[in-house]
């Protein structure tokens, strides 16, 4: 049996996933990060926030937690969730229509919202395309 929320409980997950990503993307500009795409569907999954940080294209992966339940935010964004935020940022690069770019950045945003306020936590090359 899945853990999933149902019904209105998947609603209010959505809506929390959402006010975490607007809070990111505030956090990332206020870094001096230009966010230039939101929630990009692609074929092998969604891309949270796309931004470029001077001549590099970043591809953000945002994390929330409002429990310790299941481990943190930045635990949640494991070698699986990394593969696939690898290959939809490879089908995204493959359509082209993208700002100029030298390089390509994968970085996580993660937040704790156990206590209030929020403690947002920005993880720059959190991963590689090589899995490194």
């Amino acid at each position: 049996m899945s853990d999933r929320p149902k019904g209105k409980a998947r609603g209010h997950t959505r809506a929390r996933g959402a006010a975490g990503e607007a809070l990111a993307a505030q956090h990332l500009e206020q870094l001096g990060l230009r966010i230039v795409a939101r929630n990009v569907h692609l074929r092998f999954g969604e891309l949270d926030l796309i931004a470029l940080d001077g001549t590099a294209l970043v591809v953000v992966e945002v994390r929330l937690r409002a429990s310790a339940r299941f481990g943190s935010a930045a635990e949640s964004v494991d070698a699986r969730k990394q593969r696939r935020i690898v290959r939809a940022a490879r089908e995204l690069l493959a359509r082209g229509g993208l700002p100029r770019f030298s390089r390509v950045r994968f970085d996580v945003v993660a937040i704790d919202a156990t206590g209030f306020p929020p403690v947002v936590s920005h993880f720059r090359d959190a991963f590689t395309a090589d899995g490194s």
